[in-house]
């Protein structure tokens, strides 16, 4: 896919571009100035993260979720999937996973040696975690001789950017319990959060077994920084993991880039300007997603509606007959008529697992006007200057629009074939 954009875009043609999941707003000032302040920092450091930096970020957990959280459960490492590689060298079991999923969850799990057991989730209850598919799937590996041990899934969820309820949560780590499983949970999008109920960790109800992974990356648009956090269980098994994660930090990757760490102390501190940014970064990105999304029902298109992120996940199956018609019988000759026909490039929902016959594509709202730093700085600015997000799409988002206004030429002509 992404070597066809790049012969297009060569060959002079326009691509809108919905696959990156990279959020795209500015550094921060304080954050930039304070990696800039230590740029001579360039000694290792502690292979778990400097001490006054993973209190800071405990002291963040409890302020932004409600998470009590001590220093020593703090872990930071080079990206959250270097992480949760290095706790799946650390444990032992099988993994049991719903899907669709992130795709780098099952890579990660054959570099480390570890079983998988995939469970669809209903489409039809927009992939919602369901405890009786996983019980279910738990008792037919029981068959088997195979019992999982880790139970790993993202909240919010990517691909489809909803999210967990607390009484969902609660049935969710009363299975896990009962169950005996450690949970992994990717809470990455965890800042990004424009739901009214806010985000809820498993964490909070089932503290002693679960680890959570976060990092930088999305809510404060740092991804190529590669900063990344764990948070372990306050347990003798959160000691021993901690022990057990020093000695692989110590083979791989020594310590955390001395000057990011520096900066991550401004990102995870309690500084009102900050803050403020996080959250009006979350309001662009719900501004932005919401609109596609809405633009989707208008046309007709079955879609999960999002509650945090900056993902979209419809699904094209009630256009079966006029797809097969045009060739298309998967979500990736989907993908592919798409980028050929109307320059729209998307990830096909195979790549997360999914059934490649429920005609499922992810969308991403987050590179889309912001292509270049410039952009990204022009789009915040006029957040600032108005934030009304009517106003804001209108004004600072034309390939976006544009985006909308193909979709719906596409599902037009699909709905032509169904006249009689």
């Amino acid at each position: 896919m992404n070597d066809r954009v790049q012969e297009m875009r060569a060959a002079g043609r326009e691509v809108y571009h919905l696959g990156f999941g990279e959020s795209r707003f500015p550094v921060h000032p304080l954050v930039a100035k304070a990696l800039q302040d230590n740029a001579q920092q360039r000694s290792y450091l502690p292979a778990l993260g400097i001490p006054e930096l993973r209190q800071t970020i405990a002291t963040f957990y409890e302020r932004h979720f409600n998470l009590p959280v001590a220093a020593n459960q703090v872990v930071i490492g080079p990206g959250s999937k270097s992480l949760l590689y290095a706790l799946l060298v650390a444990l032992d079991g099988d993994i049991i996973m719903p899907t669709p999923a992130w795709s780098s969850y099952q890579d990660l799990a054959t570099l480390s040696g570890r079983l998988l057991l995939e469970v669809p989730m209903d489409p039809g209850d927009d992939y919602r975690l369901d405890v009786n598919r996983l019980q279910g799937a738990m008792s037919e590996a029981a068959e088997q001789w195979r019992r999982p041990d880790l139970l790993l899934f993202s909240t919010p969820h990517n691909p489809t950017s909803t999210t967990l309820s607390l009484e969902e949560t609660q049935k969710l780590t009363d299975f896990a319990r009962d169950r005996e499983l450690m949970i992994l949970s990717d809470e990455i999008y965890g800042m990004v959060t424009y739901d009214s109920a806010g985000h809820v960790s498993p964490a909070h109800t089932y503290a002693d077994g679960t680890i959570v992974f976060g990092g930088l990356s999305k809510h404060m648009s740092l991804g190529g920084w590669r900063f990344g956090v764990a948070i372990l269980p306050p347990t003798a098994a959160g000691v021993a993991l901690e022990r057990a994660l020093k000695a692989i930090a110590g083979c791989i990757w020594s310590c955390v880039t001395a000057p990011v760490q520096f900066a991550a102390q401004v990102a995870y501190g309690d500084n009102p300007q900050v803050a403020a940014y996080m959250q009006a970064c979350t309001e662009m990105h719900a501004a932005r997603t919401r609109y596609l999304y809405d633009a989707l029902l208008e046309f007709g298109v079955s879609c999960p509606e999002p509650r945090a992120a900056f993902y979209l996940y419809p699904s094209f199956a009630r256009w079966r007959k006029p797809l097969a018609a045009r060739g298309v019988f998967t979500c990736q000759d989907l993908g592919h008529y798409l980028l050929e026909n109307y320059e729209i490039a998307v990830l096909p929902g195979a790549t997360f697992g999914d059934d490649p016959h429920a005609l499922s594509l992810r969308l991403s709202t987050s590179f889309l006007d912001m292509e270049t730093d410039e952009q990204a700085q022009s789009i915040t600015t006029g957040f600032y200057d108005d934030p009304d997000a009517d106003r804001f799409i209108h004004n600072q988002h034309p390939r976006l629009r544009e985006v909308a206004s193909r979709l719906a030429d596409f599902v037009t002509e699909l709905e032509e074939d169904f006249k009689p």
